[in-house]
């Protein structure tokens, strides 16, 4: 097993466990992303490693904060993919965000699909239907990321 999918294994385990059961991505698990790509990054290339950690991590923050300012998503989740993308670098951001977005589509539909179920449920089963409490709008994006992150890393064979 190389460095960088010890790196990528532990940050993605990390931050989708936090997320799915704080809904909260910590700042310490994006640093350590960092950290383990900085090494990885420099290990692997030298120099020009060192500028495929800054770009991937600056490329990586800048594209999910369109979606922080929009209202999309948490800060966690935009700094978690600075994270992988410093790891990534550049060449392989565009695949993990791509992958991303369609994996993050997926949960975003079960998720509606599992509350309004249960909403429906809990209306049609309640005596007094104005004590249902709504339910909350929260959609966990740090398994998401990781997933997709998870499989631009996998080598494309030809």
């Amino acid at each position: 097993m190389t460095l960088e999918t010890v790196v990528a294994l532990s940050v993605g385990l990390a931050a989708s466990g936090e997320d799915l059961w704080r809904r909260n991505v910590s700042n310490w698990i994006p640093a350590v992303a960092l950290g383990g790509a900085l090494v990885v990054q420099t290990v692997n290339g030298g120099w020009h490693g060192l500028g495929q950690w800054f770009l991937g991590a600056v490329i990586g923050f800048c594209v999910f904060l369109v979606l922080f300012l929009l209202g999309g998503m948490g800060g966690g989740d935009v700094k978690l993919m600075a994270g992988f993308g410093a790891l990534l670098g550049p060449s392989r951001l565009l695949e993990a965000v791509i992958l991303t977005a369609g994996i993050g589509g997926v949960i975003a539909m079960a998720v509606v699909v599992w509350r309004e179920g249960h909403r429906y449920w809990r209306l049609r089963n309640s005596a007094d239907k104005t004590t249902v409490p709504p339910i909350d709008k929260y959609i966990p994006y740090a398994p998401a990321i990781t997933i997709g992150s998870w499989l631009a890393l996998i080598p494309k064979g030809v």
